[in-house]
């Protein structure tokens, strides 16, 4: 099973490089991601112009136990509403190694392979995709339809070969919502898109990530002109790869383990 790693993509060297270079040649895409600290936001707002009224309003939901058995086992399980459009779900694992999946799902048209490169770590996911109504979406989170019917049939088998034993989709927590706030900017600069998403977290923080797609054989490259642009427009770069999931995540979870401790049983 494929390790995370401590290195930037961009400075890989021996062991690292081989088997980044190795994820990148059976994987789909790549994602760049960077996440700023809370006292770059407003720079990054002001310097990317990033226009907050043309920004797409998400709201998303993700399910686990109180104790996030899921996470633990690699596993993600989430479903959106998306403002102007349909919502989406999806059931990801990570970290794989693209050739070890069932050779009839990596073939899916569902499926998507991707490594998610950050200063400071990579990862390779397999994410399998749906896509949902908003409003059964929310019948869901308040309880009137069964989770499971968010999910494809072959959603639920993927999550039913990599979840903990014995732990259904029905038996999954709501953990959220979190508003999201997307922007998608085009720097000419930069000659590649830029997605800024902002998570609205109810503790009252914010998390700033800006990433980029690309094609694998683009990935370095993609890597160099990124990081150049963002350093040339004076933003510092978060090297913490706690990301905006895990973050999320153990939030909820904790207000769960804190409900189930101070509610009479």
């Amino acid at each position: 099973m494929a390790t995370e790693s401590n290195a930037r993509l961009v400075e890989l060297t021996g062991e690292r490089l081989s088997e980044l270079l190795g994820l990148l040649g059976e994987s789909d895409s790549v994602e760049l991601k960077v996440t700023l600290p809370d006292t770059e936001h407003r720079s990054a707002v002001d310097a990317l112009r990033l226009d907050p009224l043309e920004a797409q309003i998400r709201q998303v939901y993700f399910f686990d136990t109180p104790d996030l058995r899921l996470q633990q086992a690699g596993v993600a399980v989430r479903a959106r509403r998306i403002q102007g459009r349909g919502g989406d779900t999806v059931v990801k694992l990570r970290p794989v190694v693209p050739h070890e999946l069932p050779e009839d799902l990596r073939r899916s048209g569902s499926m998507n392979v991707e490594v998610d490169a950050m200063p400071g770590s990579y990862v390779c996911s397999a994410s399998l995709k749906g896509k949902v109504a908003n409003d059964q979406v929310i019948q869901a989170v308040r309880g009137e339809r069964p989770l499971r019917k968010l999910f494809s049939k072959e959603q639920r088998s993927f999550f039913a070969a990599h979840a903990p034993e014995g732990l259904a989709l029905d038996e999954l927590r709501i953990l959220g919502p979190v508003f999201v706030l997307k922007v998608v900017h085009r720097p000419e600069a930069l000659g590649r898109r830029l997605v800024g998403e902002v998570w609205l977290l109810p503790d009252g923080s914010r998390i700033l990530e800006l990433s980029t797609k690309c094609l694998p054989s683009e990935a370095f490259q993609a890597a160099v002109e990124a990081r150049a642009y963002l350093e040339g427009q004076g933003l510092e770069v978060a090297q913490d790869s706690h990301t905006k999931t895990k973050t999320a995540l153990e939030l909820f979870a904790g207000r769960l383990r804190d409900e189930a401790v101070t509610t009479p049983s």
